[in-house]
């Protein structure tokens, strides 16, 4: 028989092994599901993890990979934040399209005039409007202990609706003759995000990133407030004698979550997705979840694996493109990944032990 016995303490060494094991599985069981599709599981597996770095389009590739990447840490920076206090905001992709619409909303407000000032008034609008929708399931926990998981979640499809409402309604391009979606944010030069170095496709949402895992790290190694998350989340009982207010994390939390999912949300409209429309958002505020687990909710691991989960996007894509893999198996494939990393997670809690049938 085989019984799980639970550790001591946790395996540090499982702890940091889990994710590149993850990794691992994913492959082999895409490969098979690929295979099952009548598809070349090798080819498909270097198409999606080897092409977009050392194939023949990698230049290309490597300034998508960093785009792609950009939201998928900015958003996943937050959430770890929460994660680690034992706070579950599920409902990053709402805050996510609330940042898109407030941010856009004020370009298209100044539209058509030129001032410096439009696109840092964006990029603070992005951030009150993540924050003002995560702040609906943070105020709704302190005061009536409602749960978090549930109504971040549910607001999610408000805020599709929401999208839909100002794509067909208030930001709907008045030129566009009937057309839903607002006007090109690209073509405005005030409120646009473009390149910062040309030809890659990187713009002020992939520094942001890099600017969040900087002030995540500092915040857990250096300030009172990481101490405050971390103990939250290791041990409650520990916290509430050491004197760390509950009111005040949850809102903390919630709060610095959906305000990075508002700016992700904003860079993202202003920069590839250049407009409001129906069909906006991309999941991204789903998929940031795998990637605060993938890089064990530390500020540099979530980078490692937000390039990682990029990879699959921008391999996954290419697949679709060269191979006729369907989006539905791109979609399970990055799906693969979190189930994996939860399913060997547990080593690093129990380890495996051997039994005779009938032994205690």
């Amino acid at each position: 028989m085989i019984r799980l016995e639970k550790r001591p303490t946790p395996s540090r060494a499982w702890t940091y092994a889990t994710p590149v094991l993850a990794v691992a599985l994913t492959m082999l069981a895409g490969g098979l599901m690929f295979a099952a599709l009548g598809k070349n599981p090798f080819l498909a597996i270097k198409t999606i993890f080897y092409d977009p770095i050392l194939g023949e389009f990698a230049f290309y590739y490597r300034g998508q990979l960093l785009v792609k990447a950009g939201p998928l840490i900015l958003i996943a920076v937050g959430l770890a934040m929460g994660f680690k206090a034992g706070i579950w905001n599920i409902g990053a992709e709402g805050q996510y399209i609330m940042g898109a619409i407030f941010g856009a909303a004020v370009g298209l407000a100044f539209y058509p005039a030129e001032h410096w000032y439009i696109f840092p008034l964006m990029v603070i609008a992005g951030a009150i409007g993540g924050l003002l929708w995560a702040m609906i399931p943070a105020l709704l926990k302190v005061k009536f202990n409602t749960n978090e998981i549930l109504v971040s979640l549910l607001l999610v499809y408000v805020a599709e609706q929401l999208l839909a409402a100002m794509a067909l309604g208030a930001l709907r391009n008045p030129d566009a003759t009937g057309f839903p979606g607002s006007r090109n944010l690209q073509q405005y030069p005030a409120a646009s995000n473009p390149e910062i170095w040309a030809g890659t496709g990187i713009h002020m949402g992939v520094v942001a990133a890099l600017i969040a895992v900087i002030f995540a790290y500092i915040l857990l190694s250096r300030h009172l407030m990481g101490f405050h998350i971390q103990l939250a989340g290791q041990s409650p009982k520990a916290a509430r004698f050491g004197g760390v207010n509950p009111t005040a994390l949850v809102v903390f939390c919630m709060g610095l979550s959906g305000a990075l999912a508002g700016l992700a949300g904003m860079f993202e409209v202003t920069g590839p997705a250049g407009q409001i429309a129906i069909s906006f958002n991309s999941g991204y505020g789903f998929t940031a979840i795998i990637v605060a687990f993938l890089g064990r909710l530390h500020p540099i691991g979530i980078l490692l694996a937000g390039l990682l989960m990029a990879l699959t996007y921008i391999g996954g894509e290419a697949a679709q493109a060269t191979l006729q893999i369907p989006a539905a198996a791109i979609q399970a494939f990055q799906g693969m990944l979190l189930f994996f990393l939860l399913g060997v997670d547990v080593l690093s809690n129990y380890r495996i032990r051997l039994v005779k049938e009938g032994v205690a």
